[in-house]
């Protein structure tokens, strides 16, 4: 259990306001251009209130890439103790990952707009090799390579609609229902 868990809901509380004010400005601003003090300004405390919580910009996004790893983790576990891994299990599977994928959508659009920021951080290699893991997991390679291809083409559904589908007056809720969609689709695929 992380230490987070332990502390107050208001530390939580104010640690996640932290979180979702940075990642609305490196969104918006970018990474690099953005800096602690305007983090701070932007959420009207003093730049030693925010050093409280968070002493780098990298320690803001890597909490949250953390919660995202601690979620795969969940996940991935679930899908071991099933080994073999039925198509239900499967689908069960790629329901769950794409309910954090919307939860941590703010994240996402960070990496998307930002993809060198923090890209050889420890922290996000261990995202990629977490999500590589997974999706072997989900591919039955005992079955044709069209059917395993489409199994892995699963969770990139999920995270294609976002550059895929860029239009802004399109719902976020609608967004994730036809990623899910297409998702489950492809991991409920049969035949070669």
């Amino acid at each position: 259990m992380s230490e987070r868990a332990f502390a107050p809901r208001e530390t939580r509380d104010t640690r996640a306001r932290i979180q979702e004010i940075a990642l609305e400005l490196f969104t918006e601003q970018g990474y690099e251009a953005t800096s602690l003090r305007e983090i701070a300004e932007a959420l009207g405390v003093t730049k030693a209130a925010l050093y409280y919580h968070f002493k780098t910009k990298e320690d803001i996004v890597a909490g949250m890439v953390i919660d995202r790893i601690a979620t795969l983790d969940v996940i991935i576990g679930e899908l071991r103790s099933h080994a073999p891994v039925t198509p239900e299990v499967r689908r069960a599977a790629i329901v769950r990952y794409a309910e954090g994928a919307y939860e941590g959508r703010a994240i996402t659009r960070f990496m998307e707009r930002n993809p060198t920021a923090m890209k050889h951080h420890p922290v996000m290699l261990r995202m990629r090799e977490k999500v590589v893991e997974l999706s072997e997991l989900l591919i039955d390679h005992d079955q044709p390579l069209t059917l395993r291809l489409k199994h892995g083409l699963a969770l990139f559904a999920i995270h294609a609609v976002g550059f895929m589908l860029p239009d802004p007056k399109i719902d976020e809720n609608e967004k994730y229902e036809a990623s899910l969609k297409v998702a489950l689709e492809l991991i409920e695929a049969t035949g070669s």
